[in-house]
């Protein structure tokens, strides 16, 4: 493919893409994957270039573009030789109009910026946002011994993370076949640690989807105790089996939760456990460097509705812990509605009966009765954790 013809099939990527941010359809990575499949006539330098301008111009664009063309001239506006590609040759996009249309800048749609500014994310620290993540791992403590890998990652807040490039194969190398790595950011393994873990105990992951965490939990007990693994997907939930094989997770048991009947799947365990994760359905604004198309599918009425989901699983986790037992409260946001705000209402609406008792990571800074990372001041996505005690 020729330069030209790169940027014209970007924009044809990026169409799909604006096509699925407003009709809730698949998420840009597999846009793009699907995309290029078919089309063998496209080297590898061709697939990561278009992939590389397409992902570009989705983090150069606030608001939603009104077209893949509109949102590469955004980029072509700050980039000669970019501009100078738009042609009107073979397989290349149409030479550039006087007052063309042109994508919006901006790190988000204007009411998201503007919230995320009053939950004191602005400036460089919302400009952090849309940098792109490196890759993360995180060694598996159940199969560790003998550890080698053909890379030397760089250290990370958690205590067992490993740091790469991005795009680094690790999903190739024999260490993950075997189940002693894992993919997953620093910020989500220091989630983990909040829960603080131990062998024996009886542990609830409330809100498992396919098991991330509920790996990494089942790490820190050695196997021993019970981990009940919950979700109302039965796909994500799925996947969770096959991968704690490959970890050597032995002690996991997974429960299908019905929407709105949580408790009665759960009657079992009502005031027994010791540790409680809600990983509750949010906004994910704390993961934009993964998915920055994901910042246009999010509208105000979503996430209304998010802010009520996790007031409601915070009440059903609430009588499954035992007297003395922990709560933890996690979301991957940095939007205070769905963070500190949520768990000060917590606090509120549960009385004298619990007492908020905030983590030591070594990373992230008090918000409220909880912890914030972001990506800009702690390298990981952006993440929210409370963690309450039931007095």
């Amino acid at each position: 493919m020729t330069p030209a013809a790169r940027v014209q099939a970007a924009i044809e990527v990026l169409d799909l893409v604006i096509a699925a941010a407003r009709d809730n359809g698949p998420p840009a990575d597999r846009i793009i994957s699907d995309w290029l499949r078919p089309r063998r006539y496209a080297g590898s330098g061709d697939r990561r270039a278009v992939r590389a301008l397409a992902y570009a111009a989705i983090r150069a664009c606030g608001e939603i573009p009104p077209d893949g063309r509109a949102a590469l001239l955004r980029l072509a506006r700050e980039d000669a030789a970019l501009a100078a590609l738009f042609d009107g040759a073979r397989h290349a996009p149409a030479p550039i109009l006087p007052q063309e249309l042109v994508a919006e800048g901006g790190v988000a749609p204007a009411w998201l910026s503007a919230a995320l500014a009053q939950s004191g994310i602005d400036g460089d620290e919302a400009l952090a946002l849309l940098e792109r993540a490196p890759l993360d791992v995180r060694i598996n403590t159940l199969k560790a011994q003998g550890l080698v890998l053909p890379l030397e990652g760089a250290p990370t807040p958690a205590p067992n993370g490993l740091r790469f490039a991005p795009d680094t194969p690790v999903e190739q190398w024999p260490a993950w076949s075997e189940g002693r790595i894992e993919v997953q950011d620093a910020g989500s393994q220091l989630m983990c640690e909040a829960v603080a873990a131990r062998p024996g105990e009886t542990v609830i992951d409330l809100c498992a989807g396919a098991g991330g965490k509920t790996l990494a939990l089942a790490a820190a007990m050695d196997n021993r105790g019970a981990l009940i693994a919950c979700d109302t997907d039965r796909s994500r939930l799925s996947r969770l089996g096959p991968r704690a094989e490959r970890a050597g997770a032995v002690n996991i048991e997974t429960v299908l939760l019905d929407p709105g009947r949580e408790a009665q799947a759960l009657a079992r365990w009502q005031g027994a456990a010791d540790a409680v994760l809600v990983d509750a359905p949010c906004s994910g604004t704390g993961t934009w460097r993964r998915n920055p198309e994901a910042r246009w599918r999010l509208g105000e009425a979503q996430l209304a509705r998010y802010v009520a989901i996790q007031a409601r699983l915070l009440d059903v986790a609430a009588d499954l812990v035992r007297p003395g037992g922990r709560l933890i409260f996690v979301t991957c946001s940095l939007l205070d509605a769905e963070g500190a705000a949520q768990a000060d209402v917590f606090l509120v609406r549960h009385g004298a009966g619990w007492r908020a008792d905030l983590p030591v990571l070594g990373a992230g800074r008090p918000r409220g009765a909880g912890l914030r990372l972001t990506p800009r001041q702690d390298r990981t996505d952006g993440f929210f954790v409370a963690r309450f005690v039931r007095v």
